[in-house]
């Protein structure tokens, strides 16, 4: 318990969902309170309680005291012994990734150093020969190693595919801290880091950067920045002024909540008003509670395991990894969503200079896909391409699987046939 009251003490000065006061009003207080102190008594009260029971056991044993009852007591310590044990087990195994069965394959897990901080890179491909593809999850604080695992198999026939766990997130989410440095252009410097880190490796001049949600806007702004260094930019789910997305998928959650005589929810939305909202937990009940948005036929090869949480109960990951994969989310969005407010790319993005293709789901949110096409319809590029896919939401590479790999094959072949 003096254990408990210290570790509780000392971290009230950390800001983050997982750390702060208990919320009980939502669910995403309910998630955050499992994910930062449900992990923390699994990971260190547990086997200090285990350890509390032997203890008791010896001092009574030393000191000739018999208890009454003795039994159940020691079922209780046996199971408690247990457990602690098989959680020790888990927690020595280390993360793998499964060997692709071809010659000159390449599929491992690799720590590189950037931007001053150990982050963690899936590479798999069934040729290392193969053209590189970059690809970034969206968030900010999402982890797209599990989810790639169990969607993208189609990928690494064709491409290199490089999964980058960035800094708080996934395999790197103890990499978080300081947070004072962790900006959005600390962010889009690491992923030209990586970048730079896969085409030596590879020996390719330039890569293909694809980007879901959060990850198109470090795309885009990466490719901004120099372009040089890509074959071709792909957006998924694409984000062009994320702040006013917010301000329509709220307007479009409440509207469809009425529409349906959904009142609960109707007035949830009320009560919390339109964004921005200062507390970051806020957000998922305005823009992820629309049902619409979710209950739609997916591609057929689409595997649920591809979504949260189940995403993160892969190999790839340490048990740690898992336990703290759907907070490092919550931390990581934390830190650097609010820093999306000033961008804006219909004015700071007017033109590309790579090829630019954007793939949308049918059933993606109004107020994504129409910021989207407008930014899209303006923007100058040498080559451009909108496609919409009829059995996908906001994540078309998991909604249809099969069919992004194939039109990732596509864009390859159209490019290599405008190169010189």
């Amino acid at each position: 318990m003096t254990f408990a009251l210290v570790f509780e003490l000392v971290r009230l000065r950390i800001d983050g969902p997982t750390v702060d006061g208990v919320r009980l009003d939502g669910i995403y207080g309910v998630l955050m309170l499992i994910a930062g102190r449900g992990v923390d008594a699994i990971l260190m009260l547990l086997p200090f309680t285990v350890g509390v029971g032997f203890g008791l056991v010896a001092f009574r044993r030393s000191s000739g005291s018999v208890p009454r009852h003795r039994w159940p007591g020691r079922i209780l310590l046996t199971l408690g012994a247990v457990t602690v044990l098989a959680l020790l087990a888990a927690l020595l195994r280390p993360a793998s990734t499964e060997q692709i069965a071809t010659d000159g394959s390449i599929a491992e897990l690799v720590d590189v150093r950037i931007g001053g901080h150990d982050q963690s890179i899936l590479i798999r491909g069934r040729s290392a020969d193969s053209p590189v593809l970059l690809y970034l999850e969206g968030g900010p604080g999402g982890t797209g190693i599990g989810r790639i695992r169990n969607a993208g198999t189609a990928l690494e026939q064709n491409f290199v595919v490089a999964v980058w766990d960035q800094r708080g997130t996934g395999k790197s989410y103890d990499e978080l801290g300081p947070t004072a440095s962790l900006t959005v252009k600390q962010m889009v410097d690491d992923t030209l880091a990586v970048t730079d880190y896969l085409r030596e490796r590879f020996g390719q001049s330039k890569i293909y950067m694809v980007g879901s949600s959060w990850g198109t806007t470090l795309g885009v702004l990466a490719v901004q920045r120099e372009p040089e260094k890509f074959h071709a930019y792909v957006g998924t789910g694409q984000m062009v002024d994320q702040f006013a997305t917010d301000e329509l998928m709220y307007a479009e959650s409440l509207s469809d909540a009425e529409a349906r005589g959904d009142n609960d929810a109707a007035e949830k939305l009320r009560e919390l008003g339109p964004p921005p909202y200062d507390d970051t937990l806020d957000y998922p009940l305005a823009l992820s509670s629309n049902p619409k948005w979710l209950n739609f036929e997916h591609g057929d090869d689409y595997n649920a395991a591809a979504e949260y949480p189940a995403s993160l109960f892969v190999a790839e990951y340490t048990l740690v990894e898992q336990l703290r994969g759907m907070g490092a989310i919550a931390e990581t969005f934390h830190v650097l969503y609010p820093q999306l407010r000033e961008i804006d790319f219909r004015e700071q993005v007017p033109r590309l200079e790579v090829p630019v293709f954007v793939v949308q789901g049918e059933h993606e949110a109004s107020g994504r896909s129409t910021l989207a096409r407008e930014w899209f319809e303006s923007l100058s590029a040498p080559d451009k391409n909108y496609v919409v896919f009829d059995q996908s939401g906001h994540t078309p590479p998991y909604d249809e699987p099969g069919r992004f790999a194939a039109y990732m094959r596509g864009v390859h072949d159209q490019v290599e046939g405008q190169s010189p």
